[in-house]
């Protein structure tokens, strides 16, 4: 007990503190949305307490941002609300949670202070591979995507223990139904939540899916069978250095062009589900902004107005069609580069691995203003939110400042993912000063 009124002091005396410094900046924001990015499990024991969702909702409002966006779909496929369709993650790591209305609450605070609040849920994820825990270990393993490796063959990705999450194949009918049935439990429970982010609407990477399934399913859409599976799509080639690379068979592309179909078909029915339930409910989705590698997941963010098959090798003309951007109320882009200007990365010129790449890339579209600047011609008119990833300069802060204030610059508005690594870091001051530099407030 003498612990937890220690504890007690502590916090009343830093919000004390952060409140006086807040009344100075809150009066002063201006500018383009901002959204601060809440992730389930990494926060699940501070945000466990309606006191923590208070001081922390404020701290982002007294800084410029518009929006949280509260994740209530971790990886794992459990949810933290009440469902009728999915487990509710009530332990984390050790940590139990009190069963409070964690979304409700951070609805109702935002609301009084004036935020938009947004949940996030990981749509093709339902396990974490590091603690075999979740949906595809408690009950539905076939929901499982099945990868292709070059030294192991096709495999379930539960036995990918390098991987953590367990993604699923994006065609499983079962999953579909279970998933949007959990989307139109969301918006019908929680009628005054302003929008939904979706994350990981994806296949794993270019090794899913090789299921029975997937390969029946890309016969129908090619009309015929296919006499060598998975070779007539791709096979492994190890080199003379021992690495695998990928030798495109005669259906690579064709492969290509009908997983990006099968992701944005997924988006505009889900999209349609939950507009049936609230119309005004706003429909958003986070994706990496790597666009020149991001086909190897099946995704084409791009609007329908641009043709990649002119700037990308993998692209057929068809590809176009399936662009998505047209569907997205709001879309948020991950532009985690350490290299914030074009200049900085023509110095540096260096390759990034990103998590969904099958190899390094390199080019102009791997820095902030780069990548900034590519996605406007990709996009057209549609407007985009520039990401940060704050993890990415625990070693060199500044250069967060100058993420958020390019971000701001250039893109349409701010994703800031996530508020665990800022208060673990104390790089609040960093968050302000791009903020204040970007012009959210002055």
């Amino acid at each position: 007990m003498k612990k937890l009124r220690i504890a007690l002091s502590v916090c009343a005396a830093l919000l004390i503190v952060t409140c006086a410094h807040s009344s100075t900046v809150k009066s002063h924001i201006k500018g383009k949305p901002a959204l601060m990015w809440i992730d389930a499990e990494a926060n699940f024991a501070r945000f466990s307490h309606p006191d923590s969702i208070d001081y922390y909702l404020k701290k982002i409002k007294s800084l410029g941002f518009t929006h949280a966006v509260v994740d209530v779909r971790p990886i794992t496929g459990e949810v933290l609300y009440e469902s009728v369709y999915a487990p509710r993650m009530e332990e984390w790591k050790g940590y139990k949670r009190s069963k409070f209305d964690y979304l409700g609450y951070f609805i109702k605070k935002g609301h009084e202070l004036g935020l938009e609040i947004h949940a996030s849920l990981n749509i093709f994820s339902a396990g974490h591979n590091y603690f075999d825990r979740g949906q595809v270990y408690n009950g539905h393993p076939e929901w499982a995507s099945m990868v292709y490796t070059p030294d192991k063959g096709i495999i379930s990705i539960m036995n990918e223990k390098q991987k953590y999450a367990a993604m699923i194949n994006p065609l499983n009918a079962d999953f579909r139904t279970h998933i949007l049935n959990v989307l139109k439990e969301l918006v019908t429970k929680y009628p005054d939540l302003d929008g939904l982010m979706l994350d990981r609407v994806r296949y794993d990477g270019i090794t899913a899916d090789f299921s029975p399934l997937s390969r029946s399913k890309f016969e129908e859409y090619i009309g015929h069978k296919l006499a060598n599976f998975p070779e007539d799509i791709y096979k492994w080639e190890k080199d003379a250095s021992g690495k695998y690379n990928i030798a495109r068979g005669p259906y690579f592309l064709k492969w290509i062009e009908w997983r990006t179909k099968n992701i944005t078909d997924f988006m505009a029915i889900a999209r349609k589900e939950v507009k049936s339930v609230n119309p005004k409910i706003s429909f958003g989705t986070y994706t990496g902004a790597w666009y020149p590698s991001y086909y190897e997941v099946g995704v084409n963010f791009a609007s329908k107005n641009y043709d990649p098959s002119k700037d990308f090798d993998w692209a057929t003309a068809d590809y176009q069609k399936y662009g998505y951007a047209e569907l997205m109320d709001i879309y948020a882009t991950g532009n985690y580069y350490t290299d914030i200007s074009i200049d900085d990365y023509k110095k540096a010129n260096r390759s990034v691995w990103n998590e969904t790449d099958s190899q390094a890339q390199s080019g102009t579209w791997y820095c902030v203003e780069g990548s900034c600047t590519h996605l406007r011609t990709i996009l057209k008119k549609n407007k985009f939110m520039g990401g940060v990833l704050v993890d990415q300069f625990y070693n060199n802060p500044d250069k967060l400042v100058e993420s958020i204030k390019m971000n701001l610059s250039k893109s349409d508005g701010l994703m800031v993912f996530d508020i665990v690594h800022i208060i673990d870091k104390n790089l609040w001051s960093q968050v302000e000063e791009g903020m204040r530099e970007g012009g959210s407030i002055y």
